[in-house]
């Protein structure tokens, strides 16, 4: 009786232990399927907001949007500072020869770069965007493009000889957008490039090397001057192979003293490339 009482315990207890071990069983392979489940959601809901991001690009700085009046902002206040992201981008052109800067030319100002294309040389979006403005203006941009993209900037592509979108159509990187031309204003086919936000002019250069095919820095930093037709801003410049203070002002167009005191080096500093100094 006794034998048999110990047996029964026994058997409950392994009946018992078996259940127990079953059900973690089915819990480990539960996990990683929730995982998946996880991992998928998390996928699609930046993929729902990268969408988003095209579809409203930069709405929180941008109050309105229209496909007729290239600079009209309404309602718009401009910040004072704002990190503008340039991760992401694609030249706009595999052409590395600047023909015109920014600034004074011609007693007026020159307020994007001017890059040697060919007509008929494929001109391509610089970052993912929205379209705004497709046109022509007979003694200005000739045909021309203006993209409003996510990380708050505007650029514009002026002369081209065609151009391959439409209004409220949105692009990617890379995409081509227009042929190179020399339509409108312009004396010899070019690309006629602008970086805008808020429709303030930014040079350019300040965030494309055309020469090395490359941003200058990950990130610019926007600053309101005191002029609303104006801005400042603080330039950083990423140290590639081979480079030296004196290589990195000239590009930037500061000294090397201004240099070694904006980042608490000396002239003797050895750079890394990769290494980020600011340069204003």
């Amino acid at each position: 009786m006794l034998f048999r009482n110990l047996r029964m315990m026994a058997v409950t207890i392994v009946a018992a232990v078996t259940v127990h071990v079953t059900a973690q069983d089915k819990l480990a392979e539960q996990a990683p399927i929730d995982r998946t489940l996880k991992n998928i959601e998390a996928l699609k809901l930046q993929a729902d907001m990268a969408s988003e991001d095209l579809e409203y690009p930069a709405i929180d700085i941008y109050a309105s949007w229209n496909t007729k009046d290239t600079y009209s902002y309404p309602g718009m206040v401009v910040p004072d500072t704002f990190n503008i992201d340039l991760s992401g981008f694609c030249m706009p052109t595999d052409s590395r020869k600047i023909t015109s800067n920014y600034g004074y030319r011609w007693g007026r100002q020159h307020k994007g770069l001017d890059v040697k294309v060919y007509i008929g040389d494929t001109i391509r979006a610089a970052f993912d965007g929205k379209v705004r403005i497709v046109k022509y203006e007979a003694r200005g941009y000739g045909k021309y493009i203006l993209i409003r993209h996510p990380n708050g900037l505007e650029t514009v592509y002026g002369h081209l000889s065609k151009q391959l979108v439409k209004p409220d159509q949105i692009v990617h990187a890379g995409e081509p957008i227009g042929l190179g031309g020399n339509t409108g204003r312009s004396t010899g086919s070019h690309l006629h490039f602008e970086t805008r936000f808020c429709g303030i002019a930014i040079n350019p250069k300040f965030m494309f090397d055309f020469e090395n095919q490359d941003i200058v820095c990950d990130v610019y930093k926007f600053k309101k001057a005191k002029s609303a037709s104006s801005s400042s801003g603080i330039i950083y410049q990423r140290v590639r192979k081979g480079d030296s203070l004196s290589r990195i002002a000239a590009r930037t167009g500061t000294t090397v003293d201004k240099l070694c005191r904006l980042n608490g080096i000396t002239r003797k500093t050895v750079l890394r490339p990769g290494q980020v100094l600011r340069c204003s």
